[in-house]
């Protein structure tokens, strides 16, 4: 397990303050990173959390995936403090719960604001970043999709679209960036936390009796295949991992 220790590695986690990119950043400072967590609402949040993970070289930055100034202010702080980037994980996001067949509901302006942060988003800071990567020897970015982008089941229709275009997006940057950089997409379902409003615990012991191996998913769980495409999967790229307890079967 040496090799895989990532002692002075620099990682960027959107959304690390909460939920599965929270799970991430401390998988990710126990191993060694210097990590920067990217929140938007929970500053507070994020001070606490850098302030009790090992290592004294991390970093907090409000990111606002709507707008696509932060991440180039991002990427002036990255430079400047770490010289370098060598883990993306695209972890924020946004939904609404929306039945499917409720087209009235899901206008227009909400299907934007879901497909802005949650495609969007992921794209302008990987854009933003991408030189920093580069300076890297072996630099990874791994988009926190969801089996929504391949089943049409999820919180809403326009999540669901916002999704497949993230994993289409990780093809072709993997297409076009490798050898120099890989991408991933980690595709849980519904994992235990507060993402999807009014969805609590029972809900998700219901859904999860339904599936094969009948677990809930939790945030650890798909922290650990994030960890597993940045330490282990070191040929893959393009491709998706899937944590959801055999629930697309």
């Amino acid at each position: 397990m040496a090799e895989n220790k990532l002692d002075n590695k620099v990682a960027l986690v959107t959304g690390g303050s909460n939920g599965i990119g929270l799970a991430t950043v401390k998988m990710l400072a126990f191993e060694g990173a210097n990590v920067i967590v990217g929140y938007y609402n929970g500053e507070d949040r994020a001070r606490k959390l850098i302030e009790n993970l090992p290592g004294e070289n991390h970093e907090i930055f409000q990111i606002k995936l709507e707008d696509s100034s932060t991440s180039e202010s991002l990427a002036k702080q990255i430079e400047e403090k770490y010289g370098h980037l060598d883990i993306i994980v695209n972890s924020a996001g946004f939904t609404k719960p929306i039945a499917h067949k409720d087209i009235e509901k899901l206008d227009i302006k909400t299907f934007d604001s879901i497909l802005l942060a949650n495609a969007r988003g992921p794209y302008s800071i990987i854009r933003s970043l991408m030189s920093l990567l580069q300076k890297s020897n072996e630099a990874v970015v791994v988009n926190v999709s969801s089996i929504s982008a391949f089943t049409g089941s999820g919180s809403n229709i326009a999540y669901c679209a916002s999704k497949a275009a993230v994993d289409t997006m990780t093809m072709s940057l993997a297409r076009v960036f490798g050898p120099k950089i890989r991408f991933l997409c980690v595709s849980p379902a519904a994992v235990a936390t507060d993402f999807v409003q009014g969805r609590d615990r029972n809900a998700l012991e219901s859904l999860a009796e339904k599936t094969p191996l009948k677990k809930v998913v939790e945030p650890e769980d798909v922290a650990l295949a994030i960890m597993a495409c940045i330490t282990h999967l070191k040929t893959a790229t393009g491709t998706r991992i899937v944590v959801d307890g055999g629930k697309n079967l």
